[in-house]
Order: structure tokens, then sequence, then C-alpha cells
């Protein structure tokens, strides 16, 4: 039996893999403008950090983290034995623990230094269901600044999520962007209690994970995705009528640099993201295709407290992450189309045998010189190799024969206009740079 991927994960071929690096390079180029600089961590982390930072309460932690056990570790667990704690590690389900951990680590934000900037992207991986848009093993760009509690750091960093998506070319009235303040350790208790005295009134229409994030975490229970919860929570106690004087204001401020950017949202009061760490401003881009589940396309908020959950001195922070199989989707079905692989442009083909040594010397020549080009490995004819020069989507044939390396030139074809040039082989690479230019 052949061997295939394993369940929820795929394949990235050759045109969707050349659309990946597309994406990663458009973040880079609208993030660079605002000053973010790439940094790249482990894929697999202590599962600590993850405990610590995302929340033991959280599905991330208790349901979907992949845990690493090296042999050694996996003998000693069927033994009965433990594992200690430096060798119970995880694959990274997001990215913004480890890239918090990596600044604390290294100091990269010591006294009085401005903000870290840092972006990433990569491989995350959870123990979902898979379906559409949802995978075991998925591909992720984001974000993370260190440093600065403004509200001009939230603001800038949501317009420039809405930037990129305008850079990838999804049209701004095929997405919705909500927004919300969670709060700070002043406010929030309350508010907590709040919400969990509305759900233990409303028990029996809970699922059975509600009724356990009831005692350990109740605002999980707005990012329930059973529709009766849903119900149920929109009636709910909302946050913005419990927050203190400085989240409101910090929201207030965040909301009015959007106006002020001209950004049409949406202030929902039950958006609450799926992580423990968020504080105050949080939001989300929805696009509506696809299932609720799968409508967010990218998302994130503040984390003033995370520095200090992981062993750091206190940091506020802001960040986002965007998902790219989600968002992928999102661009096909607003037509944006995967670049199709070009692999050379330029083929040299060979008349006879006589000519395929000088002809791989031609090709090596032209590929010192920056020309994208290849032959033939498999001894065709010539007819063959044009037809297999057409497949390959060339702009270019060079033709060398006995008659054309006794004159010390080559034929160069057009394969667009039909046209043929006779060149000479010393001034060949020169040449064809000059056309691929046009």
């Amino acid at each position: 039996m052949a061997i295939h991927a394993p369940e929820g994960t795929r394949d990235l071929l050759p045109d969707e893999a050349l659309f990946w690096e597309r994406f990663k390079r458009t973040a880079a180029e609208v993030f660079g403008r605002y000053g973010y600089v790439p940094i790249d961590t482990p894929i697999i982390e202590l599962t600590e950090l993850f405990v610590r930072g995302i929340g033991e309460a959280t599905d991330v932690v208790g349901k979907e983290m992949f845990t690493a056990i090296s042999g050694a570790n996996l003998a000693m667990l069927l033994d009965g034995g433990t594992i200690k704690g430096k060798s119970r590690l995880s694959l990274r389900p997001e990215g913004t623990a480890g890239v918090v951990r990596a600044v604390v680590q290294h100091d990269l934000v010591p006294q009085g230094a401005p903000p870290a900037k840092l972006m990433y992207a990569g491989p995350m991986f959870r123990a979902e269901r898979p379906q559409r848009g949802r995978q075991r093993q998925f591909n992720q760009v984001g974000i993370e600044c260190l440093g600065a509690d403004d509200p001009t750091v939230d603001a800038e960093a949501i317009i420039m999520l809405m930037r990129f998506y305008d850079a990838m070319g999804m049209p701004a009235d095929a997405m919705r962007l909500l927004v919300n303040s969670m709060g700070c350790e002043t406010c929030r208790p309350a508010y907590r209690d709040a919400v969990r005295a509305y759900m233990e009134q409303h028990a029996d229409a809970l699922c059975d994970d509600c009724h356990r994030r009831i005692d350990t975490n109740p605002l999980r229970a707005f990012d329930c995705k059973n529709e009766g919860c849903a119900a149920v929570m929109a009636d709910a106690p909302k946050i913005t009528d419990h927050l203190c004087e400085d989240c409101q204001a910090h929201y207030q401020q965040v909301k009015a640099l959007l106006d002020g950017a001209g950004l049409s949202y949406i202030e929902d009061p039950a958006l609450v993201r799926g992580l423990d760490y968020y504080t105050r401003t949080v939001f989300e881009v929805q696009v509506d295709n696809g299932k609720r589940s799968q409508s967010a396309i990218g998302g994130g908020g503040r984390y003033d407290k995370l520095a200090e959950e992981v062993g750091g001195r206190p940091t506020p922070g802001f960040g986002f992450a965007l998902g790219y199989e989600r968002t992928m989707l999102a661009l096909q079905e607003v037509g944006v189309a995967f670049p199709q692989v070009c692999r050379c442009d330029v083929f040299v083909a060979c008349v006879d045998e006589a000519a395929r040594d000088r002809a791989f010397a031609v090709v090596q020549s032209l590929r010192d010189a920056g020309v994208r080009s290849d032959m033939d490995h498999q001894q065709r004819s010539l007819k063959s190799q044009f037809k297999l020069a057409d497949k390959l989507g060339v702009r270019f044939v060079v033709v060398l024969g006995p008659d054309e390396l006794a004159a010390g030139k080559a034929l160069v074809r057009d394969m667009g206009a039909h046209t043929e040039t006779p060149v000479r082989l010393d001034g060949l690479a020169c040449e064809m740079q000059a056309l691929i230019s046009r």
C-alpha cells in the first residue's frame, strides 16, 4: 500500500509553494514598512511555556497540543516513570509564546530601549479534527511588538494587517474587522464573576465543555462553536459595560485611530479570541465564505502580562497571526489565482548528439549570467525537445547544431512571436538577458 501524508497535513505542490513564498514575501514587504524585522524560533518548545503562556484551561493546551516524546522517555513512561519538566516538549500550537520567550531569554527589550518589532512565518501544529481550512499542521505569518503599551501600537498593527490583505488582492468588502476590549486585571475579575453567575443560571442549556468552563475560565464560553451555547452567551453580560476607566480610555483611543485611518470595523463585545494571555484590545478579521468556525482569517490583540508569565520583567505586548491556509481559500473565493511555476526562460536544444556537450556548456554559462535555463536530459529528438520547451513554458529556445557551431552562432527562436534570429555564441548570455528583460 502506498504511503500518504498523515491525516491533517498536506503537501504544498510547486504552484502553491510558490504562492506561499509570495505570501511571506508580501508580509515582509508590508510589515517591513512599519519597522518589523524577522525572527525564527524553534517549532518545538518546553510544554511549560504553552501551559503558562497560553493557559492550562484553554482548548489549545487541554486538547490540541502535540507532545513530543523521545524513545528513552517513552520507555520510562512505559516502566511507570515520569518525564522531567525539561524533557516535556511540545510542537508549537501558535507563535506568540515562543517569540515572547525569545525576547525574554535574549533581553531584546532592555530598559529604555525602543519596542522590539518582530515578524515570523512558519508551521504550527494542533491536534484538531481536520476539515476545510483547519489542518493539524498549518502555516502562519505573525507579528509581535513588545515594549510599548500605547494605543497607537494596537491601531498600527490592525491597520498594517488590513494593508497586507489589500496587497494580496483581498477586496475590503469581502472582509469584516471585529474589535473588542478584554479589560485588564483591575476590571476583568469582576466581569468574569458576572459571566460565571450568568452561566450558572443557564447551565442546563450549555454543552459539557462550557460546564467545565464555568469553573475554569467562563470567558472561553464566548468562543464556543456550539450553536446552543452561542445563543445563551449572546445575552451574557458585556465586557464593555465593565471596563475600568483606563481600559475604557485605551479602547476609545484605539477606535479613534482606526476611524482616523478610514477603517470600517464592528464592535463585538463577545469577541474573546481563544487564548488566555490577551488583555485590553482584541480583534479578528473574518470573511463570509465558509462555516462560522472557519470564517476567521487573522486576528490577535494585546498581552501585557505574557512576558511575566514566562519569567521576564513586565513588558507590554501586542501581536497578531494570520493563517495561510484560510487566507488562501478566501483569496481563491474572490478570484486570486496561484502564480504558475516557470522553471526556466531559455531552453537549449540540440540538433544532434554531437552538439550535446557544447549545449551543456552553454546552459551553464547562461545560468552563471543569471538566466534561468535548461536542456534535454533524456536524449529526445529535436522535435520532442521543442515540445518539452513548450510544456515548460519557456520564452526562447536556443538551437545548436553542426552548422551553428561551425559558424560560432546559435539560432534563437522566440516561442511567442515565432521568429528566429542568429546570435553569436560569445555574446549569447548578454543577448538573452536583454531579450528576457523586455
